[in-house]
């Protein structure tokens, strides 16, 4: 196996927005080391004190460097037919393809981490950075912080890797239904290899066990692992892929239960990198009015503090759908609902027109009822039109007799998110509706 051993020293953590100051490549043929690249780069941007700091690289020492672009050809044709080898593979690897794309280069080559290596071949220790990993193993760091000295350091942990019967692992891990070097550094393997292929909801924990991402999945293995597949050079997948040590998962009987308590936990928990759900919810709500005229008006507005409307909406579109689905049902006229102003009518009856707005209004307030969504062997109950809980209770649990079966359910707090969810889920599965007196 020919492998080309990468190290590179950056301006930051994310490809889209830092470049790289420095990179080492070492070639190895599996037995020995072949050769070694090492060159400062110039990123044409400013490094920041603290990693200049670290790695002692400033912006003095690049400001001669070749562009990435310059040296993009030679770096390509030393990785290309080689197996792409780093510590904490991932990071090193999206930067140098991104780059090499940008100069015009595509890299696709089979890559290898050396932290997921040496957890399998060297189980036990506190730590696997590289530092922490070469102590362990008496491999000495010249140039600590620098492309060449890591990469150096690396290609030792790969050699010692391969003397303790690690090809097999290699090749193993190579495979092409080996997700292994897809996933976070830091996340064992067999938590993910070990989630059920089932509906439910699914957490990220950071090193301190806080989650940092929840989401909902029709099949949770598939879903979790489809996070760390693809280039994605996002900040929020970098530092996704960088702070992620473990995961949760709650089994749910079909995906809809699902997207219900990934709503549920989203508010509760107010995970750092889900950005749905959590911002300012606009709520829009259908009001009802008696103007100058002697007529009863319906129309759209933002859901006010003080006023209550007669039904409420997350979507704007959502509030239109309903008031021209009155309009249709109960004959009212669109130019007084505010739905069409191009036209005026009024009717020669005041009293027969709002005789049918309160026919409409009745409608509304008849479809906040008390029902239960029976999703397989899921129910999920909404009380007067509030959505109040769900669970599994047994078969034998009388639906009809209320009391018994809130005592087989878990209550939750309703959101705008729930209400539009099970609003939609109705109107598409009206069968699954099992309506309460």
């Amino acid at each position: 196996m020919q492998f080309a051993i990468v190290d590179i020293e950056t301006t930051g953590g994310f490809p889209e927005q830092h470049g790289m100051t420095e990179i080492a490549i070492v070639l190895h043929n599996g037995t020995e080391v072949e050769g070694k690249y090492e060159t400062l780069i110039n990123p044409h941007q400013e490094i920041p004190p603290y990693i200049a700091n670290m790695t002692g690289i400033s912006d003095a020492m690049v400001a001669k460097a070749p562009s990435f672009e310059t040296v993009a050809q030679e770096i390509y044709n030393l990785l290309s037919g080689r197996i792409f080898v780093a510590h904490n593979v991932n990071f090193d690897y999206s930067f140098v393809k991104y780059h090499l794309q940008k100069a015009g280069y595509q890299l696709h080559v089979p890559k290898l981490c050396t932290i997921r290596l040496s957890r399998k071949v060297f189980p036990g220790f506190r730590k696997y950075g590289l530092g922490h990993l070469c102590r362990e193993l008496d491999i000495p760091i010249t140039n600590r912080h620098r492309a060449g000295g890591d990469a150096l350091a690396t290609a030792q942990i790969l050699d010692m890797v391969i003397q303790n019967n690690g090809e097999r692992l290699i090749k193993e891990m190579l495979k092409k239904d080996n997700h292994g070097q897809t996933l976070p550094a830091h996340l064992p393997e067999k938590q993910v290899m070990g989630l059920p292929q089932k509906p439910g909801v699914y957490y990220f924990h950071d090193q301190k066990d806080k989650v940092l991402y929840v989401g909902k999945a029709k099949n949770l293995k598939k879903r979790v692992i489809s996070h760390f597949t693809g280039l994605d050079i996002s900040k929020k997948r970098q530092e996704l892929l960088r702070t992620v040590y473990r995961i949760s998962y709650v089994e749910c009987p079909t995906e809809f239960i699902a997207s219900l308590f990934e709503s549920v936990e989203i508010k509760r928990l107010w995970p750092i990198h889900n950005k749905s759900q959590k911002r300012f919810e606009q709520v829009w709500g259908i009001y009802q009015f008696e103007d100058n005229r002697g007529y009863i008006r319906l129309g759209i507005d933002k859901k006010r503090k003080h006023l209550q409307p007669i039904a409420c909406f997350a979507l704007l579109a959502d509030a239109h759908r309903m008031l021209w689905k009155l309009v249709k049902m109960h004959d009212l006229h669109p130019a007084l609902c505010f739905l069409d102003l191009t036209t005026q009518h009024e009717w020669s009856d005041v009293q027969e027109y709002n005789q049918r707005v309160r026919t409409a209004l009745q409608w509304v307030a008849d479809q906040k009822e008390t029902f239960v969504i029976r999703d397989q062997s899921a129910y999920v109950l909404v009380e007067n039109g509030i959505f109040y809980g769900m669970g599994t209770p047994s078969a034998d649990i009388g639906i009809h007799e209320l009391d018994t079966l809130k005592e087989h359910l878990t209550m939750y707090p309703e959101n705008e998110a729930i209400r539009s969810m099970i609003r939609n889920y109705t109107e598409r599965y009206p069968s699954k509706v099992i309506r309460i007196a």
